[in-house]
């Protein structure tokens, strides 16, 4: 038995793009590759969109707020919090990193779990104004939590203990003589000859624009749990005041 792997004749034969369809010939049967695959709870899609890892994830909170709306009248206010905290938020923030850069209307339907989830806390109606409930809650809204992953693993890409392959991703910026700019602890910009449709969403490219942009204080925070809570301040600031 002998697999065959064929290539379109467009391409050369020791090149083959992320994006492209291969087929394999297996015992005169063409096996078509997936669009799609579960990797570590996050489904893995051809084109790195992670629609399908949004839906899934949306459908299956859906689910869960459900179950936790038919026995609301038996809980207090505090175990709902910590139900929706354990159950629903804890999915939406799992591997949310990877959803970095993507545009806001393709986390849409995550935001709209959470905007479902805080007057569930406080047994409201579903459409109440979610703002002053997440402030309430000190919860960051799905798109500032996801910033708030990225940073961090931008900190200890920079300053440990990222391993050494996230560690190569940055690069700190270091003045070429000394000056008052050494101690901004800036990390060196992407290229703007980097071109590429998914440029804007790599990790290289994100980490130092969000970085850069982060005041003084932050960036040289003496410690990661320093960071951490000044940055959730700032993010909660940014977005929720």
């Amino acid at each position: 038995m002998e697999a065959q792997l064929v290539l379109p004749k467009s391409l050369p034969a020791l090149y083959t793009s992320p994006a492209q369809d291969l087929a394999i010939s297996l015992n005169n049967s063409m096996i078509s590759p997936s669009a799609t695959a579960p990797n570590l709870g996050v489904t893995m899609d051809n084109q790195l969109s992670f629609s399908s890892h949004v839906t899934n994830v949306t459908r299956s909170c859906q689910f869960l707020l459900y179950n936790i709306r038919r026995i609301l009248p038996f809980l207090s206010t505090q175990a709902t919090q910590v139900l929706v905290q354990s159950l629903v938020i804890s999915r939406l923030d799992y591997c949310n990193s990877l959803l970095a850069g993507l545009p806001l209307n393709a986390i849409c339907p995550l935001q709209m779990i959470q905007s479902a989830d805080a007057p569930l806390v406080f047994n409201l109606p579903k459409f109440s104004h979610t703002t002053p409930l997440l402030r309430s809650l000190h919860w960051l809204t799905v798109a500032a939590h996801i910033r708030f992953k990225t940073l961090m693993l931008a900190y200890t890409a920079k300053n440990g203990p990222a391993p050494s392959y996230l560690k190569a991703l940055v690069t700190p910026h270091t003045a070429p003589r000394s000056l008052r700019s050494t101690s901004t602890a800036r990390l060196v910009p992407p290229s703007l000859r980097e071109k590429g449709r998914y440029t804007s969403r790599l990790f290289s490219v994100l980490a130092p624009r969000r970085w850069n942009g982060l005041p003084l204080g932050i960036r040289t925070a003496e410690s990661l749990t320093v960071f951490k809570r000044q940055l959730k301040t700032y993010l909660f600031l940014k977005y929720l005041h």
